[in-house]
């Protein structure tokens, strides 16, 4: 009889000169070309279970995975090669942070194949553990989540065990913002400040710290009441650079309001005396927001201003507030970003459409203004409510008066 000779998805077993045994099968890659795929064992049941799970894959149309490749050594590669051409250079250097100062330590070493959901959420629970806060943690499985749905598009892993893990629960934090009557008090106190026109900016328009600082005057138009953003200014490798804004959202017309147009007109025409001043130290840059010799604003500067303008010491890089110096001023310390958050709780206060608010601030999704700000939405369809009642049921307040008038006449 005829030897029976194995097809290229069958697979073979043999053993090599070491004493070991291997087992091989050759399927086809991403491009479709054929590639062999090679299993090795101390003995040759364990390459006989290897080979067949992958000869059942094969069937199931999931790809063979490799096991040379690390995870640290994709994450690598999916920083340097795919996300850092996405997104912006702060986001990348966020992205970096979380992968070499944890991913890469805690799970870099195990086999990007053999990664599974246990061990993604023993990971995230020792970082809980080591007092790593939730909102961070949470980061770093949507970070994974993010490089592990590359690895199974390539068809380098058949699942994203990252996606089958639960994120830790966020506690759930109301931003500190001002109240109408605060709001009022901060720019009264900024009168006569050099960046008065930035903070009237960030409280009446909502715009993003590196939106206002890389506005120029060719994206403004005073005498129509309106301004574009366009870009946003960053630090990169040390240096200030325009990059594009946030998100395709984020490009946008804003309408001005009277007080942020006679800021800002007050505001040029303070430049254009400092310019004069600075002579020929005067470098033009075209940006709204300047040094004293034109050149664009660092945001440590800006951020020194305003800290010592509400009463507290200005950090390199304020995240959340410390110990607030006490101030004489009736408005509360708040982060800068947190003028963003004011401006949209006051609007939406007053009855201002929450899709109106999503443009403003250039959300991508009304549903993300929504939850960012569902107290105060409450607060508003609470009032809203309470009109439509005075407008279909006045009939309380009426028998309310003439209540009133009966009782008066038998006193």
């Amino acid at each position: 009889m005829p030897k029976h000779k194995r097809g290229n998805s069958e697979g073979s077993i043999y053993r090599m000169q070491d004493g070991r045994w291997r087992a091989a099968v050759t399927c086809k890659d991403a491009n479709g070309s054929p590639k062999r795929k090679t299993f090795t064992a101390a003995t040759r049941h364990e390459v006989q279970g290897e080979l067949a799970k992958a000869l059942r894959d094969l069937q199931l149309g999931i790809p063979i995975v490799s096991e040379k490749q690390t995870v640290e050594r994709f994450l690598s590669h999916w920083l340097e090669q795919i996300i850092k051409n996405q997104v912006r250079p702060k986001t990348l250097r966020t992205y970096s942070d979380l992968v070499k100062l944890h991913i890469s330590p805690g799970i870099g070493h195990i086999a990007l194949g053999k990664l599974s959901p246990q061990q993604v959420r023993e990971f995230l629970n020792v970082k809980l553990a080591s007092g790593l806060s939730p909102r961070t943690v949470k980061h770093l499985l949507v970070t994974l989540r993010g490089a592990l749905a590359v690895a199974v598009k390539d068809g380098q892993i058949p699942r994203n065990a990252a996606a089958l893990v639960d994120p830790p629960r966020v506690p759930r934090s109301e931003h500190q913002v001002f109240t109408p009557d605060q709001a009022r008090e901060f720019l009264t106190a900024a009168k006569g400040n050099r960046l008065e026109a930035l903070f009237t900016v960030a409280v009446s328009l909502g715009m993003r710290e590196g939106e206002i600082l890389g506005l120029k005057w060719s994206d403004v138009d005073l005498d129509a009441g309106m301004l574009t953003v366009r870009a946003a200014l960053q630090r990169v490798n040390k240096r200030l650079t325009l990059v594009e804004p946030k998100s395709a959202r984020s490009w946008r017309p804003i309408e001005l309001p009277a007080v942020a147009v006679s800021a800002l007109r007050h505001h040029q025409a303070r430049q254009d005396q400092e310019r004069i001043w600075a002579g020929s130290q005067w470098k033009e840059t075209g940006h709204v927001f300047t040094t004293r010799h034109g050149t664009a604003l660092d945001a440590r500067d800006m951020l020194r201003s305003y800290y010592k303008l509400i009463g507290r010491k200005a950090r390199r890089r304020v995240k959340e507030p410390q110990q607030p110096e006490p101030a004489p001023r009736r408005f509360p310390v708040l982060r800068f970003h947190d003028l963003r958050h004011s401006a949209a709780t006051l609007l939406l206060a007053q009855g201002v459409s929450a899709k109106y608010i999503t443009e403003l601030l250039g959300h991508s999704q009304v549903s993300f203004t929504m939850q960012t700000y569902a107290h105060v939405l409450k607060e508003s369809q609470q009032q809203v409510a309470s009109k439509m009642d005075d407008i279909l049921n006045p009939a309380p307040v009426a028998t309310s008066v003439a209540t009133k008038l009966v009782s008066g006449m038998v006193n």
